[in-house]
């Protein structure tokens, strides 16, 4: 019953106008939305936050800010875990210089983790959907970035939250992180069968231009979400040398890390 009210609530929030007129527009409207659940330990976490906060003022990114027609997106950080636990930690911010950039990293670097819990992707894309429609800004493209360590254990369908997200004109990208430490009990969560980038590809991303982004540890967390940033901001479509996947409506690639490379 829960789920069906949700999409219903879901599917009323998208006929309301994103922004009133005379709106500030931007190049991107875009929902950061990070797995916090308890797959992702306290180091793993922090190396997580201090990614974003890299990533969010690296040179690369700030000039693919500037180089877009209004020179600004508006960015929204969310963390989330099971189906009752969504949290933003960063409120939509506008980014268009280096300045505006760090407003959103100090916050990013001093705000507390929101949730330990189970694992569903799925309501984060439906907290997200209904969360752009408080962005207050216009904007031809809406992406919605989903970084994860494991698969939906929890809430509705994700693949049909992903379609839903879709059908009204949003983009999701993902990270998928592989985690090779995993906690007991754990281990078919974040390793399933046919490898959490092709569970990301098949279930989680999709819309036109979508790609997958696999890192193999957290590690080089902020340096592949550096380069999954500059493809999104840019809409220069999946990172080049993409594997050999089959394509499909949904998703157009999934790339490791180590081969997404933009230049410094």
């Amino acid at each position: 019953m829960r789920q069906s009210l949700s999409g219903a609530l879901i599917a009323f929030s998208l006929l309301l106008p994103a922004a009133g007129a005379g709106a500030e527009t931007v190049d991107l409207q875009l929902i950061l939305a990070a797995d916090v659940s308890r797959s992702i330990d306290t180091e793993e976490f922090q190396l997580q936050r201090e990614g974003y906060a890299a990533a969010l003022t690296d040179p690369r990114v700030l000039r693919a800010i500037q180089s877009g027609p209004y020179q600004s997106v508006a960015v929204t950080f969310v963390e989330w875990a099971g189906s009752e636990a969504q949290h933003v930690v960063v409120d939509w911010h506008v980014i268009r210089d280096d300045e505006s950039a760090h407003d959103v990293a100090n916050i990013l670097l001093s705000a507390p983790r929101s949730f330990v819990g189970f694992t569903s992707i799925s309501a984060a894309i439906d907290f997200s959907m209904q969360h752009f429609a408080k962005s207050g800004v216009d904007s031809e493209r809406r992406v919605i970035d989903v970084s994860g360590d494991g698969t939906n254990n929890g809430g509705r369908s994700v693949g049909d939250a992903r379609d839903e997200a879709v059908a009204a004109g949003v983009t999701i990208n993902g990270l998928a992180i592989l985690n090779l430490r995993p906690q007991f009990g754990n281990y078919a969560h974040t390793q399933p069968p046919e490898g959490l980038g092709a569970y990301y590809k098949r279930n989680v991303s999709g819309g036109p231009g979508s790609f997958v982004i696999v890192i193999e540890d957290f590690q080089s967390f902020a340096e592949a979400l550096t380069n999954k940033l500059v493809t999104e901001i840019a809409s220069a479509g999946p990172p080049k040398h993409p594997a050999s996947l089959p394509a499909d409506n949904r998703a157009n690639s999934i790339e490791l890390a180590s081969r997404a490379s933009v230049p410094r």
